[in-house]
């Protein structure tokens, strides 16, 4: 859960409104593409059918996802209408490919946005680029470009131009560019696809008119740098397909111009249909990003941490730590329905902003020293002053001692429940010990001391009061009763080892409690919206990595073999799956559940070497 706002009467009532004729749940097929400063989701039948600009969290100019109706999308049709082709992404890239096949003819539509090397940089302009070219015979389609900016709020009128159409009635004009006749485009015509087409979308007017040499120039390239990236990932042996496409999806996340890190590309996709459980993610979480950091660590990116340190301490300075920013460092996130959109396959409660930003969660403060840890110990990493930033680190120390005792509203973000959240409690534990291992690092001994003394303290108070030896398990909160997947991470943070008798009898009590359908729920109490029944997807990531730090791989390797069969058909999942279907919900695709695939299969990975001897050159 990502709390917003409490419900408003208004914000009521388009759920009511959206419930009335609420529609067959709509599957989430769709591929994502971008280059740090777009993200867009296309369809199997070619639509573009979430797209904001000019940032992330702007307005959608297709929200189609949202509003089958009035949302607006981008699509090519053959001349039978609407169907869906063969989706897939050009191999070891963020290009996608779509392959329409007739018992006539066959076409294809590339999406991309240019991603474009440049020296040690790249050039990433606010643009979506599509190719359509024949492949066999002589498909006949058409185009129905329908943009409805401003979550579908702006008039969006086409204006014709010397090099195309202008989308107006935004700050900025949008610019479309075509090599098919105008006349085709604004009629929605049936032409004969005989020789390659191609659209650029662009924030703003561009430099010069593209030509199809241009924008096919810039397709080569863009797949080029994209596979140059794909090629400095350091693949586990296992599942390492499926871990690559997860690091290029976390690629798609990180905010180019600032550093941020967000949790997902889309709102208001619900966890649960017919339920309020739907939230904006399209912010940068100090937690999901320190995940996204540590994974893409792991596989030997490094640059898009440093981007997200600097990030870090451009955002927070010295105010009060907050859960949740803007990309661009914006502080005030205040939620507003969008009562107008009828929501994800008419669910309603369609929102904007997270009022997340001013929770008290205070797990943070351990996420962000883990993150700064292995990153200003890491040798690969040339820091010029890297004391400069031990007064951070002194900052966050104080204030998970201070904060650490008292009640948060927890990972979960419960929104009226504050408790003694075990979880938190032991991340405030992670930031007091690892900050003095940084502490011993920097020379500043005193310092170290004192906070070795109060971890231990912390440590023992964590595993007294966190665990139940009459329940058998770690609970929700100290002193508790409930199951909390979020104690699966326990041992990855060091405070008890995963063969532990009290973790052990954790696990197989929460795959006995938590589990429905395969796959393992957050917690099973009721929250602030009563019963919770969907899966959180990266729990049961979490749950696979846990059995594999036990020594119990062959089950690891089983949970994780689940998961996977149900990702959608380009490797993608969104937050939630629902047990009863096994449908994907939730925000989409969701960077926190790849973090947890790429986590699972490296350890797995790992261990598997371990006992089988494969841990030397060209075993």
């Amino acid at each position: 859960m990502r709390a917003g706002g409490l419900l408003t009467d208004a914000t009521r009532a388009a759920a009511g409104a959206g419930a009335e004729a609420r529609a067959p749940v709509p599957r989430l097929d769709h591929a994502v593409y971008g280059n740090g400063r777009v993200l867009a989701l296309v369809s199997p039948t070619s639509a573009i059918e979430w797209l904001c600009l000019p940032r992330f969290d702007s307005g959608s100019v297709f929200g189609r996802l949202l509003d089958a109706a009035r949302g607006g999308c981008f699509r090519i049709l053959p001349r039978d209408g609407e169907r869906a082709g063969r989706l897939d992404y050009v191999p070891n890239t963020n290009v996608v490919r779509l392959l329409f096949e007739d018992a006539d003819a066959a076409w294809e539509v590339v999406d991309f946005a240019p991603r474009i090397p440049r020296g040690l940089d790249v050039e990433v302009p606010i643009e979506i680029v599509r190719i359509v070219r024949p492949l066999r015979g002589l498909p006949r389609l058409r185009v129905d470009f329908d943009p409805r900016p401003d979550y579908a709020r702006a008039s969006g009128e086409l204006h014709e131009t010397a090099h195309g159409l202008e989308v107006r009635g935004l700050a900025h004009p949008l610019c479309l560019a075509t090599n098919l006749p105008l006349s085709y485009l604004l009629s929605r015509t049936d032409f004969v696809l005989d020789h390659p087409i191609f659209f650029t979308l662009t924030w703003g007017p561009r430099e010069e008119p593209p030509t199809l040499a241009l924008v096919e120039h810039a397709r080569a390239m863009t797949i080029a740098g994209w596979r140059a990236w794909a090629k400095t990932c350091a693949l586990p042996t296992y599942a390492p397909t499926h871990v690559l496409r997860s690091a290029l999806c976390l690629k798609l996340h990180a905010y180019h111009d600032t550093g941020a890190i967000i949790a997902a590309a889309t709102t208001s996709i619900p966890e649960a249909m017919g339920t309020p459980r739907t939230w904006d993610y399209r912010y940068c979480w100090l937690r999901d990003a320190a995940f996204v950091v540590e994974a893409l660590r792991r596989l030997g990116h490094l640059a898009e941490g440093e981007r997200f340190i600097r990030y870090l301490r451009d955002t927070i300075g010295d105010e009060p730590l907050q859960p949740v920013y803007g990309i661009g460092g914006e502080r005030d996130l205040t939620e507003e329905p969008l009562p107008h959109l009828a929501g994800f396959g008419g669910n309603g409660w369609v929102r904007r902003g997270n009022a997340a930003f001013a929770q008290r969660q205070h797990d943070l403060m351990g996420e962000i020293v883990l993150c700064l840890d292995t990153f200003l110990g890491d040798p690969r990493i040339v820091h010029d002053e890297p004391q400069h930033y031990f007064p951070l680190i002194a900052r966050l120390v104080e204030r998970a001692i201070e904060l650490a005792p008292r009640h948060d509203t927890g990972i979960w973000e419960f929104r009226t429940m504050l408790r003694p959240y075990t979880f938190s409690r032991a991340m405030c534990w992670a930031a007091i010990q690892r900050g003095a291992k940084i502490a011993r690092r920097f020379g500043r001994h005193a310092d170290a001391e004192r906070w070795e003394r109060i971890a231990a303290s912390e440590r023992d108070v964590i595993l007294t009061r966190g665990y139940d030896p009459r329940l058998g398990y770690f609970t929700q909160a100290l002193d508790g009763e409930h199951p909390d997947a979020s104690n699966l991470l326990l041992p990855t943070i060091g405070i008890i080892d995963a063969r532990d008798p009290r973790f052990v009898s954790t696990v197989d009590a929460y795959a006995e409690r938590l589990t429905a359908g395969g796959f393992m729920q957050r917690y099973c109490n009721l929250d602030d919206f009563g019963e919770t029944t969907s899966a959180f997807t990266i729990c049961s990531f979490w749950w696979a990595e846990a059995l594999a730090l036990m020594g119990r791989l062959d089950e690891a390797r089983e949970v994780f073999e689940h998961l996977i069969g149900h990702r959608n058909p380009v490797g993608l999942f969104s937050e939630d799956i629902d047990p009863a279907t096994g449908r994907l919900l939730g925000n989409f695709p969701q960077a926190y559940t790849h973090v947890g695939l790429i986590h699972a299969a490296t350890t797995i990975g790992e261990l598997l070497e371990a006992r089988e001897g494969r841990v030397r050159a060209w075993a």
